[in-house]
């Protein structure tokens, strides 16, 4: 058990409850148990949150997950991608988010995709609103160190998932610009990842989008023939938002005509 200091200072239990305060800095976003490892009491740990919350020291997120405030600046510690990995056990950022997290989209989002094993409520917290992707693997997920528990998919798991989600989260404009943004890419992750998924769609998408739109490097013709071997028969649309294309034998989808593609916008047609 931890203790605390207690040198006088206005009263015993002030001075618990700021030595607390300042020990639950060091963690951006913590529960009622984290609280309880400096009382061992749960009635003592629920009843200290309820002071410092009273005190406008600690805000609430949501049922049994807690920040500090910023006596400085008045905000919360933490940010919203440490607090997305607090939700569950098994949760970690994706999608766009994770896409915001490597530094390769050029949009502020309010909306936090939060991918996890365990179903969770949507819920809003300081102007974000975090939302639920359902997912049965923790392939591709990556711990950052020294960024306060941060779980994010890599680079590779980052692009399947927004292609593979891209008419429901991401549209084919903000995953097409994210290709675009993508200087190096891992070809055997990018196989393994595929063949976890056992999606063939996904195959046809992603391995027409690389070759259309992508200039990384780490992709080899190897990589395009392993996703010829698996889209199978079937024709489809690449996205159900598109309101003109042609017909792309090679991967047997109707597609974005040319080179035609949408960013912040604004159509443009390379040459």
């Amino acid at each position: 058990m931890k203790q605390f200091n207690s040198k006088p200072f206005y009263t015993k239990n002030k001075v618990i409850e700021m030595n607390l305060y300042y020990e639950l800095m060091k963690e951006p976003v913590f529960t009622t148990e984290d609280v309880n490892e400096y009382y061992k009491n749960i009635e003592s740990a629920r009843s200290a949150l309820k002071r410092l919350m009273k005190q406008n020291l600690i805000a609430k997120i949501r049922k049994n997950l807690y920040t500090c405030i910023s006596g400085e600046t008045g905000a919360p510690i933490a940010n919203r991608f440490q607090i997305a990995c607090r939700i569950t056990k098994s949760a970690y950022i994706s999608h766009h988010t994770a896409m915001e997290y490597h530094g390769m989209s050029d949009q502020v989002y309010y909306d936090v995709y939060v991918s996890s094993e365990t179903r969770f409520q949507e819920f809003e917290f300081d102007g974000y609103t975090y939302k639920y992707v359902h997912t049965k693997t923790q392939t591709g997920v990556e711990s950052v160190q020294y960024s306060g528990g941060i779980r994010v998919t890599d680079v590779e798991k980052t692009l399947l998932d927004n292609i593979k989600d891209m008419d429901k989260i991401s549209g084919i404009e903000e995953v097409i610009a994210f290709i675009q943004s993508v200087r190096k890419l891992n070809e055997q992750k990018l196989c393994q990842y595929l063949k976890e998924y056992q999606n063939q769609f996904l195959y046809q998408k992603t391995a027409y989008l690389l070759e259309m739109y992508s200039s990384a490097s780490g992709l080899s013709d190897k990589f395009y023939q392993t996703c010829r071997e698996h889209i199978g028969k079937s024709n489809r649309y690449i996205t159900k938002d598109m309101y003109d294309g042609s017909y792309d034998a090679k991967w047997k989808m109707v597609v974005p005509d040319s080179k035609t593609y949408l960013k912040n916008g604004e159509t443009r047609e390379d040459d």
